[in-house]
């Protein structure tokens, strides 16, 4: 059979012995851990961003790519029930694309949640040292930046980093609750921006709501418009196919899995929106576009600083919990494709003690603290959207053709009209994928060229299912 054809059964999604993970989560777990990835980063940041791209519709443009967020949780939801195991989008596509698809996917992951990893360690580290700074301390520049900002290396970056990896590596469940504790006073810091800042709304600051247009084009040298924005603050919603990669992990996994991923997305829409519109609504786009520090900015243009420091506390507390959930899920991926025998099995070994693959936890801790150490993956981070939109694309269509190549499987949870959400959620990805920067679409398929290189060179000839039908055969 050719390698098309290399079809991992659904049976035997799971592991078992050393190779299998520690059932320990329950759905407040997974609804924290998809929001402690969702709400981070992007609330904190991308609206200065999405504004200076859409004006006033960056509220339109979180809630486009909300919509097509929700297309995909719907589709992962179902398929996270039919076979939960762990991987997320890389199981799905190798039990039903076959196995050349997969890793492909999975390679894609791979750069998602590494860039993100990084790229979110590197904006912790730059609040870290500006409060740092602003406290009348100032330690070598050279320990706080790497070569492209004037330093050596990013230690504040590579700290936290390592030390999130050795909390994963302490348990699942140790970690996911101390996650639910930051994503806590992450909504707490939000919702007293919103209290603070809904008051001064003014809405002649929505006129003209789309000073660029509705899609994506050229103006002065950058792509500007709705479509554009969402393209970028896609970013600020990914994090709850994070949530589908502990299917093994979770105690009920047709109940818990469902509320995990559709719960987070439902939680972190409904927040974006409320928070776009107080931002955006009080100060004028014009003066939020672009800040890497929108929300601050907005405090302080109102008159607010003890507020604006507060919320600033918040971002450096929210970030880790970010670093944590992308890491957790790079860690099973990374862990699920060794499984698969298309990475060495080593990396699989699970700890008897903690029931977590402590190896490839530190392998991905390591990987992610080079990155955030020495690279500057500020325009790179664009590559993160470009493999999540791919992996999106895929469980998409395996959510369909899994419906009528496989009718009678259990599925706990079934996707609502599943063609109508299916086929939404692959043209909305597709939409948003071709509206990303030419040079970042370029990237990402070298990127998946050198990952097609090591497939063929090592995960060919070492593929368990290859294995499994050799033996079959024989």
């Amino acid at each position: 059979m050719g390698l098309l054809g290399r079809i991992k059964p659904i049976e035997r999604g799971a592991g078992n012995g050393e190779h299998r993970l520690k059932p320990s989560l329950s759905w407040p777990h997974l609804i924290a851990l998809g929001v402690g990835a969702i709400v981070g980063t992007g609330i904190y940041t991308l609206t200065g961003v999405g504004a200076d791209r859409a004006g006033p519709a960056v509220i339109l443009a979180f809630a486009i790519a909300g919509a097509v967020c929700a297309c995909a949780a719907l589709a992962y939801a179902e398929l996270a029930t039919a076979i939960p195991a762990a991987g997320s989008a890389y199981t799905y596509s190798y039990s039903v694309l076959g196995e050349v698809a997969a890793w492909i996917v999975g390679w894609s992951l791979i750069l998602e949640y590494s860039l993100a990893c990084s790229g979110v360690a590197v904006g912790w580290s730059g609040y870290l040292v500006g409060l740092i700074q602003s406290a009348g301390v100032h330690p070598p520049q050279w320990l706080l930046a790497g070569p492209d900002a004037g330093g050596l290396i990013n230690l504040p970056a590579v700290l936290v980093s390592m030390g999130i990896a050795a909390m994963l590596m302490a348990g699942t469940r140790e970690s996911a609750t101390v996650n639910i504790l930051l994503v806590i006073i992450k909504l707490v810091a939000l919702a007293i921006f919103v209290v603070v800042v809904l008051p001064a709304f003014d809405s002649a600051n929505l006129h003209p709501f789309m000073p660029y247009g509705f899609g994506s084009h050229v103006i002065d040298g950058e792509k500007r418009g709705v479509m554009a924005a969402a393209a970028i603050v896609f970013f600020a919603f990914y994090g709850f196919d994070a949530v589908a990669t502990s299917a093994e992990e979770a105690r009920n996994p047709g109940r818990d899995l469902k509320i995990g991923i559709i719960g987070s997305m439902a939680v972190s829409t409904g927040i974006y929106i409320l928070v776009a519109v107080a931002a955006v609504g009080a100060v004028s786009y014009q003066i939020l576009g672009g800040s890497p520090e929108p929300l601050a900015l907005a405090l302080r243009e109102l008159g607010h600083p003890v507020t604006s420091w507060l919320v600033a506390g918040a971002a450096l507390v929210a970030l880790p919990s970010v670093i944590l959930v992308m890491m957790y899920g790079q860690s099973r991926i990374f862990f699920v494709m060794a499984r698969d025998g298309l990475l060495p099995r080593r990396l699989a070994r699970v700890s008897k003690r903690s029931g977590t693959p402590v190896f490839v936890t530190a392998i991905t801790g390591l990987f992610v603290s080079l990155i955030a150490a020495f690279f500057n993956v500020g325009e790179i981070a664009e590559l993160a959207n470009a493999g999540t939109l791919l992996a999106f694309i895929a469980v998409g269509a395996c959510m369909m053709i899994l419906r009528r190549r496989a009718p009678d499987l259990e599925r706990i949870f079934r996707c609502p009209a599943p063609y109508i959400v299916g086929t939404a959620a692959i043209l909305g990805c597709i939409y948003l994928l071709i509206s990303l920067p030419e040079k970042t679409l370029v990237r990402f398929v070298l990127w998946n060229a050198i990952g097609l290189a090591v497939y063929f060179a090592y995960g060919r000839a070492r593929s368990q299912v290859a294995r499994d039908m050799v033996d079959a055969a024989g």
